[in-house]
């Protein structure tokens, strides 16, 4: 199965933007992984069984460019995050404390908490993903949110 790009581009855009800057933490650097994961998708002949497929691919593509990216010799800008963080608007005044939270997680189990949280996907599509044994990903969704409440348990009772 092979759908148009600009369907794709249209429908996953956003999903893959947010994937690449739960990696990358740059703004620019992620908009940059996805154009090159859908000039990717349409340079690439492989033929996939769903569109959810295609959708995992792209997202696992994204995630993959933005970590060559993060490694690169010329990965420098971090001020940008919090320039980026301060032009998002959210609904609610937490959600802003949350969203920098899991960002501050190590990737290990920040990746999988974005793909369970922000995507919706199970764990067993996760694992499928990241390329990681069901049993992994269970356990590190689990250290994953442990490390949340430990930190978000810490800001309560430092407020008292």
């Amino acid at each position: 199965m092979r759908l148009p790009v600009s369907k794709l581009a249209e429908k996953y855009q956003e999903n893959v933007f947010r994937a690449a800057f739960s990696v990358s933490r740059n703004p620019d650097d992620a908009e940059d992984v996805v154009q090159d994961t859908f000039l990717k998708y349409m340079e690439s002949n492989r033929q996939f069984e769903s569109e959810e497929h295609i959708k995992a691919w792209l997202l696992r593509t994204a995630m993959n460019r933005s970590k060559d990216v993060v490694h690169s010799f010329w990965h420098r800008n971090l001020g940008s995050f919090e320039e980026y963080m301060d032009s998002v608007s959210f609904e609610e005044p937490g959600d802003r404390e949350l969203v920098e939270t899991v960002l501050s997680l190590p990737e290990k189990y920040r990746i999988p908490i974005y793909l369970f949280y922000y995507e919706d996907y199970s764990v067993k599509e996760i694992a499928g993903i990241l390329k990681l044994p069901e049993s992994t990903t269970k356990s590190r969704l689990y250290r994953g949110r442990k490390m949340l409440k430990d930190i978000f348990k810490e800001d309560w009772t430092d407020d008292e």
